[in-house]
């Protein structure tokens, strides 16, 4: 009986292993199988032919632990299109959290499966897909170098789902044309899958990759796709055209104080063309584009610095092959390395812009050019300081970036030019690089040239005979290990650089940081659980240190070698149960708010922590910071605070309907020598989101902000009031047919000024 038994567990055994791959493969239909219905029910026969693969392992909360509940993954290849359909079983489906959301809104507190796909190989970067147990959409680009994730880009997917007794299915179907691959000589296709399963006692997240928390980047570990074989060289050659004509009705009344009301009507034609004439190349092409009914930005606190602020891309012309570009969100540190070299919101109200993007099997690049009809800031930037004129009309902003891998090195070459006529121009070039040089260290940094030629102030001429010529050269080093996570950065930005092709807020200095992170393992974590309610599934003693002194600067008045700024941060991270990270730190700085002013040495305590709470309350995040805080416009330590909020809720409605709703609260202040807050900063953002189909929404923003500050130490009062709102009805399919009404409201003071804006917008797209 005993021998019975085993030999029966052994064959189970077997017959398990043998229904899962080692790697995902594909099953590729003929051209005469009947077509697939993207409905995500999984039950065409093609689905029971398909290969299974349901390797997952558990990478959070805690790695290298196998996934406690299945999840199969199958890939079907049809004539112009890969197909996934997933299986996520789950012993509570009633638990599963599948609301309806907007785009790119697929996050943490949600069911989702994730797609994480790269064509090209070489584990570089990569597209990712995500699809919620709802059939809501969120995708964009992964960079392994900065290793982070830009829901910016959109891809034209097609993606259903299906809710079962247990669990869930998902079907995903990802367009040939809508991937980005080389012509000939690619690496195989590598793909990740990953699943996410928000629960009240721990939000796990399972991956089909052997990927652990030490890795580089979280693309690291893709594996590659089996049965694609010849798929590359039958479809190279195919060409996809898509041209998307939109058209805007808008009318517009301005009002402010002495001056006659305005009213107006305005029709606007334009539209996007995009063509792959074969595998590696992608053309783009825009005409007089309307971008107002892009989302509001959030407002930033603004008051208590001297120093611009970036804002993040949503405009779809600049997102196309945005890892060839390289422009990046902000690292670890803050700091927007890759907008040095270009940054697309310097381009305000584009008349027209052509852009070519090639990739290779281990190169690529960019090309663009657009004319800009002006409209925005031109930023002139100093050590203490970003000086901002207005952007001279009718200007050719021209872009060019190319790199080539060779191993583990990246090296790439990069050229910008903005031209406003009258002999007025800045240019830059430099090369950048990053190398990866072993499993746990990755280096990298570039050198940027640039030379100006304008005169931006009508009042003070700055425009002289020859051109004023600048350097910013950025050096970083990252390793990770299983108990060490360190970032090191050395910086030297001569005083003249300038690039308006991209965002620098500062310049004429040196710095140096270094960011410590020692991290604690479970064993060392065991005895936390003795005191604490909480798992504690990740800690780390972090110690951020950073110096930045001035570079002779005649122009400003600032000498050489002057410290600007010292900080000395002990800290710490930690996460818990529920997807709930708390940090901390302690600001032992240094700090000097002009030249020749006094070092001052704030004192403040730093707090924040995020959470996905509950099914209504999905996230919450914030971050307070407190203590003596420098008032940099009047040169002075006080006590003050500066406290961030943003809280996304899901309000339960019918069947059929979803209510989104997110608040975000912000308010710095410092209080001055005599009793009272010398100045007050804040702004509130409430957008609301009602969805009654997962096509149709109806979308409401209202944010406000207000500065004020009073009179002392020979500064004059201030105060300015700002309040927008704008109530919008979109019907979306996909990327391929969006109708827009909305009405947007602003008023701003000092000056009285009011607008109010009624529009329609239509964009549909035609592929021939």
């Amino acid at each position: 009986m005993r021998f019975l038994l085993l030999s029966l567990l052994s064959l189970s055994t077997a017959c398990a292993q043998a229904s899962s791959t080692v790697h995902p493969q594909a099953l590729r239909l003929s051209e005469n199988s009947a077509p697939l219905r993207i409905d995500g029910q999984l039950d065409e026969a093609h689905w029971q032919r398909a290969p299974v693969y349901d390797r997952f392992v558990q990478f959070q909360p805690e790695d290298k632990k196998p996934a406690a509940w299945r999840t199969t993954v199958q890939i079907l290849v049809t004539q112009d299109a890969l197909v996934f359909g997933i299986r996520a079983y789950d012993p509570a489906p009633d638990l599963i959290r599948a609301p309806l959301k907007r785009r790119d809104t697929v996050a943490r507190d949600q069911d989702f499966i994730s797609v994480v796909l790269d064509p090209i190989g070489l584990r570089r970067s990569a597209q990712f897909a995500r699809v919620s147990a709802a059939g809501v959409i969120g995708d964009g680009m992964f960079t392994a170098a900065d290793d982070g994730e830009d829901f910016a880009p959109d891809f034209e997917l097609e993606a259903a789902a299906q809710r079962l007794p247990d669990g869930y299915s998902i079907e995903l179907r990802w367009p040939l044309a809508s991937l980005r691959y080389p012509y000939s000589g690619g690496l195989p296709w590598r793909l990740m899958v990953v699943r996410n399963i928000p629960r009240q006692e721990a939000n796990t997240l399972n991956v089909s990759a052997p990927l652990t928390k030490d890795a580089l980047s979280f693309i690291a570990e893709l594996q590659p796709i089996e049965g694609l074989s010849d798929l590359v060289e039958q479809v190279r050659e195919r060409s996809f055209l898509s041209v998307r004509p939109e058209l805007t009705l808008r009318r517009r009344e301005d009002q402010a104080e002495g001056r006659p009301d305005s009213r107006k009507r305005e029709s606007n034609l334009g539209g996007e063309l995009k063509w792959r004439p074969r595998a590696d190349w992608v053309i783009d092409a825009v005409l007089n584009p309307d971008f107002s009914q892009v989302e509001l930005d959030a407002p930033q606190l603004s008051g208590n610095t001297r120093f611009a602020l970036s804002l993040p891309e949503k405009r779809p012309f600049f997102l196309e092959s945005a890892d060839v570009v390289g422009q990046t969100k902000a690292d670890e540190e803050g700091q927007n390395r890759s907008l040095a070299a270009f940054y697309s919101r310097a381009i305000t109200d584009p008349d027209w812009g052509l852009r070519s993007t090639w990739r290779g099997a281990s190169a690529d690049a960019t090309l663009l050019s657009l004319r800009d009809a002006g409209g925005g800031q031109v930023l002139r930037p100093h050590a203490y300081g970003t000086d901002s004129f207005v952007q001279p009309r009718d200007s050719q902003a021209s872009f060019a970036r190319g790199r080539m891998q060779i191993d583990a090195l990246n090296l790439g070459l990069l050229a910008s030019d903005r031209r406003y006529g009258h002999g007025q121009y800045n240019r830059v070039g430099g090369s950048d690089f990053s190398w990866a040089a072993s499993d746990v260290d990755l280096l990298r940094g570039h050198l940027l040239l640039s030379s100006t030629r304008s005169q931006l102030d009508p009042d003070t001429p700055d425009l002289r005979p020859g051109s004023e010529n600048g350097h910013h050269l950025w050096l970083g080093w990252r390793r990770r290990t299983e108990q060490w996570n360190t970032l090191f950065n050395l910086e030297d930005v001569s005083p003249r650089f300038a690039n308006d092709n991209g965002f620098v807020s500062q310049s004429g200095y040196r710095r140096g940081t270094l960011k410590l992170s020692r991290r604690f393992n479970e064993e060392s974590l065991a005895p936390l659980g003795e005191w604490s309610r909480f798992p504690t599934y990740e800690l780390e003693a972090e110690l951020r240190l950073a110096e930045t002194r001035s570079v002779q600067d005649a122009l400003h008045g600032v000498p050489g070698g002057e410290l600007i700024e010292r900080r000395v941060q002990p800290g710490f991270w930690i996460a818990t149960a529920r997807n709930t990270g708390i940090w901390g730190h302690l600001g032992l700085d240094q700090q000097r708010a002009k030249t020749g002013g006094r070092l001052h040495e704030p004192r403040t305590l730093t707090l924040g922590f995020e959470s996905n709470p509950h099914p209504i309350l999905a996230f919450i995040t914030a971050e307070m910071e407190w203590g003596r805080r420098l008032d940099v416009d009047a040169d002075r330590l006080g006590r003050g605070g500066n406290v961030w909020l943003l809280a996304k809720l899901r309000v339960p409605m019918p069947t059929g309907l979803g209510l989104e709703v997110e608040q975000q609260w912000s308010e710095g202040y410092v209080h001055g020598a005599q009793p009272g807050r010398s100045f007050t900063d804040n702004f509130r953002q409430t957008l609301a989101v009602l969805h009654w189909s997962p096509r149709d929404s109806l979308r409401l923003i209202a944010q406000a902000t207000h500065f004020q500050r009073r009179e002392e130490l020979g500064l004059a009062a201030d105060a300015s009031h700002t309040r927008h709102t704008s109530l919008m009805y979109q019907h979306r399919v996909g990327l391929s047919r969006v109708l827009s009404l909305g009405l947007t409201r602003f008023n701003d003071s000092p000056g009285g000024r009011r607008s109010t804006e009624l529009f329609a917008k239509a964009q549909v797209a035609w592929q021939p």
